[in-house]
């Protein structure tokens, strides 16, 4: 009695499915880690905050030029300091404006993954229609300037920002700056917003390999 054909049984072994991730991860690591590294290095510069509230070294300027004379050297002195500040009035701004914070949250996260970061073989599909990387950087760009410039969003930043440079000038015109130390050798690019724009370099450094692609 012969026995039955024997079905001939194809086993396809399915591998993992590799998706590709919504970012280019090595490029995004290095921008957090440059400007994570510039930030440090630059509030290390910062002075000691017990200089800073000296109530021994405050007092009244003799006349306008005086005043603009102690503004410009407490720049130079406490610029890292006054930037911290300002940086500190504009986080409880928007602190207290919830809405306003989850809005400049969700534009910078708009940039990050959707352009910048964005690995450029992956287009960009929203409701099954392909945008390519002219559409979606216009997109980004209006929608940056509709919400900076055409909501409450900007008013907010700008009101906290003035804020922030008033208490600055206030405290750099009544602040005597002659027991000051000005280090004459320091380089002339040590300015108020000197460490800030190490660190807007060292971000774009990083950026720039992914949106030169894009170009």
């Amino acid at each position: 009695m012969s026995s039955p054909p024997t079905l001939p049984i194809s086993s396809q072994q399915t591998g993992p499915t590799q998706s590709q991730p919504p970012i280019a991860t090595p490029a995004f690591r290095t921008f957090v880690s440059r400007l994570s590294s510039s930030v440090r290095q630059g509030l290390s510069q910062r002075r000691p905050w017990t200089e800073l509230v000296d109530r021994t070294s405050f007092s009244r300027p003799d006349s306008l030029t005086d005043a603009a004379s102690r503004v410009r050297k407490n720049f130079s002195y406490f610029r890292v300091n006054y930037v911290t500040l300002l940086a500190v009035v504009l986080a409880f701004s928007l602190l207290s404006h919830p809405f306003s914070l989850l809005v400049l949250l969700g534009l910078l996260a708009a940039w990050l993954f959707l352009y910048l970061f964005r690995p450029s073989d992956q287009p960009l599909v929203v409701l099954g229609r392909t945008f390519s990387d002219r559409e979606t950087l216009g997109v980004l760009v209006v929608s940056t300037v509709v919400v900076i410039f055409l909501t409450s969003v900007g008013s907010l930043l700008i009101s906290a920002l003035m804020v922030g440079l008033a208490i600055v000038c206030a405290h750099g015109a009544f602040r005597v700056p002659e027991d000051l130390f000005l280090d004459d050798q320091e380089p002339g690019n040590t300015g108020f917003l000197s460490f800030l724009g190490s660190a807007a370099s060292s971000a774009a450094a990083a950026a720039a390999p992914a949106v030169a692609i894009r170009v």
